[in-house]
């Protein structure tokens, strides 16, 4: 999955990642890569520390040792993914579920993000962009694990290396849509209550279950759908992290990338390479430079339509050209 996420950088980008075993790392396990354009010009190093151990905290993200910028220098970044994926024995092949590939090319995206910044400050640079516009790189990626062509050349058989099955991976795509209704309403419950909670001009003593019923109410949640985030441990929002009434971005950015891999499609090509330059220049390169409004205009030729999400979920007609 490691090799598929960088075949798909490489015919988005025209990236090279070439494998260096004499660059420092905090632990044994931690696997470098130099990163190169397609000129070979050297774009910056790329870490990955992919297991879960004792010491290690659990999720998984994205970060740099150090990012890009011109201010000083042609400063190169270098940037870190961190994952928790249970090693296997020695001598034995480590395997992911679907959703962990998709963790793995979604941390990637936000490695590309950094590694393509092309900016002067490092204040603006790589992944210091708008809340809600930080994980429109991330997600977007995520849409290339998808695709049958990625899937038949990589979802191989681990001892037999022969591809998926056809059947299996038409019911693994069609499961996709598997129960968004549901998922769409318990997440946009817990985004109405984070902005709730945020627009109270003088909270004082809050009682947190009433507050949370007051929310539903007003939005009419159904009652066989609780939210996914109950208020008393909603650290997420409440204990810092920049997601204060922000929650909501997650769905934002799926809106974005919805509509954006929708660039692709309607070329008839999932690696078009006009459309991922446009990409690159507008979005990966641009770091915090533009507004977010600007930076999507310029790729798409408009602002994004909540539309695409619908499609993306199975909760509207599939589009004539996707």
């Amino acid at each position: 999955m490691i090799e598929a996420a960088f075949y798909t950088a490489e015919r988005l980008f025209g990236l090279r990642f070439t494998a260096r075993a004499d660059v420092p790392v905090w632990h044994p396990d931690v696997r470098v890569w130099q990163v190169r354009d397609s000129d070979g010009a050297e774009i910056g190093l790329f870490f990955g520390d992919y297991f879960a151990r004792a010491s290690k905290q659990s999720g998984a993200w994205m970060t740099s040792l150090r990012e890009q910028e011109k201010l000083a220098g042609d400063i190169r970044p270098l940037i870190v993914n961190v994952c928790n994926f249970a090693k296997a024995p020695d001598g034995e092949p480590t395997l992911l579920g679907f959703e962990e590939a998709r963790t793995l090319f979604h941390e990637f995206g936000h490695a590309l993000h950094g590694l393509l910044s092309a900016v002067t400050y490092p204040q603006i640079s790589g992944t210091n962009v708008a809340t809600d516009f930080v994980e429109l790189p991330s997600q977007l990626y995520e849409h290339w694990l998808e695709q049958p062509e990625v899937l038949r050349r990589f979802a191989r058989h681990y001892q037999t290396g022969a591809p998926m099955p056809e059947d299996l991976l038409q019911r693994l795509l069609a499961a996709g849509n598997f129960n968004q209704g549901f998922g769409t309403v318990e997440y946009l419950a817990s985004a109405f209550a984070d902005l709730d909670f945020h627009s109270l001009g003088s909270p004082g003593t809050i009682d947190a279950s009433a507050f949370e019923s007051q929310v539903l109410s007003r939005i009419g949640m159904p009652e066989e759908i609780v939210m996914r985030h109950r208020p008393p441990h909603f650290g997420h929002v409440f204990s810092g992290g920049g997601y204060a009434a922000a929650y909501y971005s997650y769905m934002w950015s799926e809106v974005l990338d919805a509509d954006a891999f929708e660039a692709f499609e309607e070329t008839g090509d999932i690696f078009d390479p006009a459309t991922a330059q446009r990409l690159r220049e507008t979005i990966y390169a641009a770091g915090g430079a533009r507004d977010p409004a600007d930076a999507y205009n310029a790729f798409r030729g408009r602002l994004p339509s909540a539309e695409a999400l619908l499609r993306k979920r199975g909760l509207a007609e599939p589009s004539a050209v996707a």
